[in-house]
């Protein structure tokens, strides 16, 4: 216990060495409005108060900062629709991310990012070369979509660590690659907030979503989070230091603990277990 917790303390001294500014948004899900898909993944919490929910802008950001996320096909997503099957799902055809800045758009080239999908380890520790790298990206205001185009096959990422697992795990990082002088800033991240839900007196468990355990990831559906920051320049924290929530005041982040990059990934699925395309208008609907 008091090794995790100085884990734990390195973990938020580094993040706050960052320096990063945050800010308290908050942003509807793209009900109705995404596109078709086969099986989605991400690991944030999506707290409805009522039609709404509560995320943390991060900014402050410098040249060749890499943060990311990693995902293991199989597991349970946040939002209350199936997990994706990991001997069927394993195609990643797209990748969301949510913006609070939009600068991208009016700015093209100061803020952009290149995005980079690799085969990780059990830690999300990236593993050889990456399978897909991006284009350079610039976002606007609310959620983006970056596609993988042709889609990439992640099949031979489920044994990396585990033979036994035979589950694909993934990293996808974003790296900052923007001109703009002396920093690039943005993009303004969206990660998500608990502690504002809080607050403001939210109920949590609307919807039939899943309960918002926190502090994470002490408590939490997952033993460890999937976010954070890499380092500059190359993979120099791997495990990642974890993003610690805005208004966690405490010295080890175990007031409300970690949070995650709204990040959410789009999986093709083959065979006779894969799931019928959906929107998620069609999921909100059957929580009416």
């Amino acid at each position: 216990m008091k090794l995790f917790m100085a884990i734990v303390l390195v973990l938020v001294l580094a993040t706050s060495a960052l320096a990063l500014e945050k800010k308290a948004y908050t942003m509807r899900e793209d009900f109705g409005t995404e596109p078709l898909y086969d099986c989605a993944l991400n690991y944030y919490y999506y707290i409805p108060c009522p039609t709404y929910s509560w995320f943390w802008a991060f900014t402050g950001w410098e040249y060749e900062d890499i943060i990311g996320t990693w995902y293991t096909v199989g597991d349970m997503s946040m939002g209350g629709w199936a997990t994706c099957d990991p001997a069927t799902c394993f195609e990643l055809e797209q990748i969301r991310i949510l913006d609070f800045a939009g600068y991208g758009i009016q700015y093209p080239g100061w803020f952009s990012v290149i995005f980079d999908v690799y085969c990780a380890d059990a830690l999300g520790c990236p593993v050889g070369e990456p399978l897909w790298t991006s284009t350079p990206q610039d976002f606007g205001f609310g959620w983006n979509y970056v596609v993988v185009d042709p889609p990439i096959c992640l099949d031979d990422c489920a044994t990396i660590t585990d033979p036994a697992l035979q589950a694909p795990r993934i990293v996808v990082t974003a790296t900052h690659i923007g001109t703009n002088y002396p920093y690039p800033i943005y993009p303004a991240w969206g990660m998500d907030n608990i502690s504002t839900a809080i607050e403001v007196a939210c109920e949590l468990h609307e919807d039939s979503c899943l309960d918002a355990l926190y502090p994470r990831p002490m408590v939490s559906h997952y033993a460890e989070m999937h976010s954070g920051y890499f380092g500059q320049g190359a993979f120099t924290y791997c495990p990642v230091y974890y993003f610690c929530d805005g208004r966690d005041t405490s010295a080890n982040c175990d007031l409300y603990g970690g949070i995650e990059l709204c990040w959410r990934i789009y999986l093709i699925c083959q065979g006779p277990t894969a799931t019928e395309p959906s929107t998620w208008g069609n999921i909100k609907s059957m929580y009416r």
